[in-house]
C-alpha cells in the first residue's frame, strides 16, 4: 500500500453521516443523527464530557484540530489544500456536540500546509488562521522535545467509531499507549521514525482514532499535569486492526517551524515563558472568600493586551461565585460574576486586557462564595501575560 492510500484512511470523507457532522460545523439545520452517531466509542473510546479538552476544533471538511493560539488552529495538512488565501473551512469549537446552539463558529482566513507536505519525510500538519479569536477556550501547547513522547497518550475526535463506519456528533475520547519506531516499522515500511510517532493497543487493536480523526492531536499530560500535544492523527491501514497502530505526525520534530509559521500568521502568539501556574487546591468556605496567588519573576516589562487567565474550579453551585483577578498592584479584573446558574464547576479561559500592568509581581486568583449551602475548591489556575 502506497503512503499516500495510507495517509487516505483518516482524511477519506465518508458518505454515511457527512451531511450531519459538516452541517453541524457551518451553522447550517441538520437532521438528528441515526442511534448509531451517538455511541460511545473513537473507536473503543467514551464520550467526552462538555468542558472536558477545551482546545478541540471540528473542521468543516471531515476533520480535527487543536486551537494552537486564540487565533490557529494546529491541523493534518493532508486535510487542507495549498497554502493562501482561503475562508472555506468552517470551524466549530466549544462544545462536545457538533448541534450544540451554543456552540462557536469561525470561518478560516488563510491556510498554512507544511511546505514539505506529499515528500517521502510526510511533515503532515498545517495551521488555520481563523477570521476572529476563540477567546474562552483554552489552548493546547505542543510538545517542543521528544520528553513526553512516550507513555499513554490520549486521543480525542468526531470521526468514525468504527472503520467504514459514520462520523459523530458528540465527541469521543480514548486512551492509546506508545508504540516504538522499531515496532511500528515492522507494520509499515513507509514510517518515517525522526519525524512520526505511533500508538495503539498491538496485539489486541479495538482502540484507535479512523476517518475523521484527522488533523485531531494526540497529547498527556506535563510534568506540571497539564495537557500538552505530542501527535498529530496523519495515518494507518484500517482503524484499531491488531499490529496495525495509528500513526501520528511528530510534533516536537516540527516544533520550531510550527511556531515560525504562526508568527507569521499573526493572531495571537503564544509567549514561550510568560505562562505561570499555581495547581495547588484552595478550599473556597461557604460564604467566604479564598485567594490562590502566583509570584511572577523574570517576566520584564508589561503584561499583555491579549493575555489569557485559565481558571479551574470545582464547585456543585457555580451560580454562587464571584472570581476576580488581582494585579500585584491591588487592580481588580472581573472574570465571572455570578453566572452559570446551577451548573457545576468551572473551567474556563479569560482574556484579559492587562498591558496597563506590570508583568513582575504577586498576582491572586480571588473566589468569594455568595451563597450558602453549596461549597468547592480552587482546582488550580494559570495566568499567561
Amino acid at each position: 500500500m502506497s503512503r499516500v492510500r495510507a495517509t487516505l484512511r483518516r482524511a477519506a470523507l465518508l458518505t454515511v453521516g457527512v451531511a450531519a457532522v459538516l452541517g453541524a460545523a457551518t451553522g447550517q439545520a441538520v437532521a438528528a443523527p441515526p442511534p448509531d452517531d451517538v455511541q460511545p466509542q473513537v473507536v473503543g473510546g467514551t464520550r467526552a464530557a462538555q468542558g472536558e479538552f477545551p482546545f478541540m476544533v471540528r473542521l468543516s471538511m471531515g476533520c480535527g484540530g487543536a486551537l494552537y493560539t486564540q487565533q490557529i488552529v494546529l491541523t493534518a495538512a493532508h486535510c487542507v489544500g495549498a497554502t493562501g488565501n482561503n475562508t472555506s473551512i468552517g470551524v466549530t469549537a466549544g462544545s462536545v456536540d457538533l448541534q450544540d446552539p451554543n456552540r462557536i463558529t469561525r470561518t478560516s482566513t488563510y491556510v498554512y500546509r507544511a511546505p514539505g507536505y506529499n515528500n517521502p519525510s510526510g511533515d503532515d500538519w498545517a495551521l488555520i488562521k481563523l477570521n476572529a479569536p476563540i477567546t474562552n477556550q483554552a489552548t493546547l501547547p505542543i510538545a517542543t522535545t521528544t520528553a513526553y513522547d512516550s507513555g499513554t497518550f490520549t486521543v480525542a475526535g468526531w470521526g468514525s467509531a468504527t472503520e467504514g463506519g459514520a462520523q459523530q456528533r458528540y465527541l469521543l475520547k480514548a486512551q492509546v499507549p506508545f508504540i516504538t519506531d522499531a515496532q511500528c516499522g515492522s507494520a509499515y515500511t513507509e514510517l518515517v521514525p525522526n519525524e512520526e510517532i505511533c500508538a495503539g493497543n498491538w496485539s489486541a487493536g479495538g482502540v484507535d482514532t479512523c476517518q475523521g480523526d484527522s488533523g485531531g492531536p494526540m497529547f498527556r499530560r506535563d510534568n506540571a499535569n497539564a495537557w500538552i500535544q505530542v501527535g498529530v492523527v496523519s495515518w494507518g491501514y484500517g482503524c484499531a486492526r491488531p499490529e496495525n497502530p495509528g500513526v501520528y505526525s511528530q510534533v516536537s520534530t516540527f516544533a520550531a517551524a510550527i511556531a515560525a509559521a504562526a508568527a507569521n500568521l499573526g493572531g495571537t502568539t503564544p509567549q514561550p515563558g510568560r505562562t505561570f501556574e499555581n495547581a495547588g487546591n484552595y478550599n473556597i468556605p461557604d460564604l467566604g472568600t479564598v485567594s490562590s496567588p502566583i509570584a511572577v519573576s523574570n517576566a520584564a516589562g508589561a503584561a499583555s493586551a491579549s493575555a489569557s487567565v485559565e481558571v479551574n474550579i470545582v464547585h456543585t453551585y457555580r451560580g454562587d461565585l464571584v472570581v476576580d483577578l488581582v494585579a500585584p498592584d491591588g487592580t481588580v479584573y472581573n472574570l465571572l460574576n455570578r453566572s452559570g446558574g446551577s451548573a457545576d464547576n468551572v473551567n474556563q479561559v479569560f482574556s484579559k486586557n492587562l498591558s496597563s500592568e506590570t508583568a513582575n509581581g504577586t498576582w491572586n486568583l480571588r473566589v468569594r462564595d455568595a451563597a450558602s449551602a453549596d461549597t468547592g475548591y480552587i482546582d488550580g489556575w494559570k495566568i499567561t501575560l
